[in-house]
């Protein structure tokens, strides 16, 4: 365990000490200061709508021993106020935050995984965690924090840990250089190269060269790739000889494959070769794409020399973040999945699939807007409607401006006008939803989660 000291903060931001001990250790950090600890440091972040360095009083009094601004008024008198507080005055906060996450970051001589890619990030990230943590404490992303303040402030949490899963999400280029410059990963995963952001960045291959990235925070990184992906599986054809790569995929012949699937409902079961034996494994979630995470998870496992008994358990142990694939049981047999996080044309395609294995359920998937699609906004919403009737979904319910070329296209497909429907407000939905939902019926939320169907998901799950 190696925390910051005040001297280290001000040598690598270039801070100014307006006040306090040199000496001082600077264990916790916190932004917030609603739910600051006593002893913690306060960095205050300022945003386009919101300036931390407004609340740099309120985080001393609420128990802060440092505070670290980048905009202070240095009264004298208002200064003794807080006699034995520590001030750090930087150019620029998030700068500082950058800086001494590096530093903490250089501390620990542990394996350092980083997860990108368009969709399955989080899940990922969980799953791989959850193995690694059979053999070593395990530090990982919580939840979302996957940017350019959510990275570094985990970093900066480090402490006994021994190994660390960090995910990393962009919208743009230079973010992700941004982060693995921090980060400095061992091992490096690109899950898949999708449609994400892709009206941001132009083109899948521009989604790419972003991805790519997280490659330039150590050049000797292994990288694991999912070789089912079509542009992942050509890079890596053309760069087998420059890098350690190691794939993994279902359907391209890869280091880490499966043939050997069992997909139901609840939960999957798949056989892997490990230590040259045929190994089954189940994966407590249901879909393919989770047995695709689980060979991402056995490549990462495996690179670490982690033993395949362990790995397994990793596996089948795992618990996902909220919010993704979260399934609820209502009392009449109604079953909710939430997965209104986020949503692309691929993770679409992943949920609509697995909603396709209730075989015997009536099937309701409820949609809406696709974001920071730009100019292939309706081309990408029409695909989505494309895969529901594919998917055989029985019911289709769509909220949302861009959530009408799906409710469309599914109509030109074939699907009955009288199963599909649109709203212009997701509240509708909600009234929808208690009107005809029937005993044993399956329901899924998806939607980016700016078009909040989590606040669905939520209603139902109280009853109805």
């Amino acid at each position: 365990m190696r925390n910051l000291i005040v001297k280290e903060i001000l040598e690598v931001t270039k801070g100014e000490l307006i006040q306090g001990d040199l000496k001082q250790v600077c264990k916790n950090f916190s932004k917030d200061t609603r739910t600051i600890q006593k002893g913690d440091t306060y960095l205050a972040i300022k945003g386009e709508k919101f300036n931390g360095n407004l609340f740099w009083k309120q985080a001393l009094e609420n128990g802060a021993d440092c505070v670290i601004v980048s905009e202070i008024q240095d009264n004298e008198e208002e200064l003794k106020k807080y006699k034995g507080k520590t001030i750090i005055k930087v150019k620029d906060t998030l700068e500082a935050l950058y800086e001494m996450a590096k530093l903490k970051r250089s501390f620990y001589k542990i394996p350092v995984i980083a997860i990108t890619g368009s969709v399955g990030k989080t899940s990922t990230k969980d799953m791989v965690a959850n193995v690694i943590s059979q053999k070593y404490k395990t530090l990982k992303t919580i939840g979302n924090n996957n940017n350019n303040i959510g990275l570094p402030f985990t970093i900066l949490t480090l402490q006994e840990e021994e190994a660390m899963v960090l995910e990393m999400g962009m919208n743009h280029f230079g973010e992700i250089r941004l982060l693995t410059n921090i980060a400095k990963p061992d091992i490096c995963v690109i899950t898949n190269i999708g449609t994400s952001h892709i009206g941001n960045l132009g083109s899948r291959e521009n989604i790419l060269k972003a991805k790519l990235e997280i490659l330039e925070g150590n050049e000797k990184a292994t990288v694991v790739v999912n070789n089912d992906n079509d542009l992942l599986h050509k890079w890596q054809e053309e760069n087998q000889n420059k890098k350690t790569i190691i794939t993994y995929g279902i359907q391209e012949h890869s280091d880490r494959n499966t043939k050997e699937i069992n997909l139901k409902s609840d939960s999957s079961d798949f056989v892997c070769e490990l230590e040259n034996k045929k190994v089954n494994i189940t994966v407590p979630v249901g879909g393919e794409h989770f047995v695709l995470n689980a060979l991402c998870a056995i490549s990462v496992g495996r690179a670490l020399e982690i033993e395949p008994e362990k790995i397994v358990r990793g596996i089948e142990t795992f618990e996902l973040t909220k919010k993704r694939m979260d399934i609820t049981e209502l009392a009449n047999g109604i079953k909710i999945i939430n997965d209104a996080y986020n949503a692309s044309l691929e993770s679409m395609q992943a949920s609509l699939k697995y909603l396709s294995e209730f075989k015997n359920n009536r099937k309701i998937a409820v949609l809406g807007d696709m974001l920071e699609l730009g100019d292939y906004t309706k081309e990408l919403h029409e695909k989505v409607g494309e895969e529901v009737v594919k998917n055989e979904i029985d019911i289709l319910l769509c909220a949302g401006e861009k959530a009408k070329y799906i409710e469309e296209q599914a109509k030109r497909m074939g699907m009955k006008e009288e199963n599909v429907y649109w709203f212009e407000k997701k509240e509708e939905i909600l009234q929808k939803i208690k009107e005809m939902a029937k005993e044993n019926d399956i329901i899924l939320l998806k939607a980016s989660n700016g078009m909040k169907f989590f606040e669905i998901a939520e209603e139902l799950q109280k009853g109805f």
